[in-house]
């Protein structure tokens, strides 16, 4: 707050309590440099949930006790204290490999969170919140988020994706856009090897080659467009 916001709040709270009412004017000129000293770094309002004006009037709702600056510098660290602990750091939209630019987008992120300019960005906003238009953008001029030598070097480890990726960048059907409708399996999700126990309950359940049902129904799907 800057000077003229620390007059208007001593104002406000002066209405609601009388005794911090400083009628001489060196007084009041302490006063308000004292306030401005320890509350200059404290907004007045935030959009976001803060309101000095409503931490004033709820201490001196619930308190006997005249009102300090620490009462509202006390609640403002509170406040910010518990919008960083909820914040966990989104993406940036900037090239990773420029760490002055990195760095910066998330500082000046957490600084906005802090001082109540924006929300903080939970976990589930990994799913739920809108990608950003520039994120969407390098990943479709880079193509995959996963670089071709990080790709080359995964494939001995998951030979059934290389498999999936070769037979697809070859032009084949990709068999897991549709769902097996042998053993049930969703888009996606690998078919399934199901061993069956005397008793007619599950044995196990092993992911396995797409089922030869599946691949017909996925080359049917792809040859659509063309025959219509």
């Amino acid at each position: 707050m800057d000077r003229r916001e620390i007059a208007a709040l001593l104002a406000y709270i002066g209405r609601l309590d009388p005794r911090t009412i400083r009628t001489d004017p060196g007084e009041a000129r302490d006063q308000l440099a004292q306030w401005h000293e320890l509350l200059g770094d404290v907004p007045m309002a935030t959009p976001h949930g803060w309101d000095a004006r409503v931490t004033a009037r709820q201490h001196i709702r619930v308190s006997p006790y005249q009102i300090l600056p620490a009462d509202i510098a006390r609640p403002w660290e509170s406040y910010r204290r518990d919008r960083l602990q909820r914040h966990t750091d989104p993406t940036p939209s900037v090239d990773p490999d420029d760490q002055a630019a990195w760095t910066a987008e998330l500082v000046g992120t957490r600084r906005s969170v802090a001082t109540g300019s924006a929300q903080p960005a939970q976990y589930r906003q990994i799913t739920h919140r809108r990608i950003d238009p520039k994120l969407k953008a390098r990943l479709r001029e880079v193509g995959s988020c996963i670089p071709p030598e990080a790709r080359a070097a995964l494939a001995p480890y998951r030979r059934a994706r290389a498999a999936r990726e070769a037979a697809i960048a070859q032009g084949s059907p990709d068999a897991l856009s549709v769902p097996c409708e042998w053993c049930k399996a969703p888009v996606g999700e690998p078919c399934r090897r199901r061993r069956i126990g005397l008793d007619g309950g599950a044995r196990g359940s092993t992911p396995r080659a797409p089922h030869p049902s599946r691949v017909d129904l996925a080359v049917h799907r792809a040859q659509q467009p063309a025959l219509s």
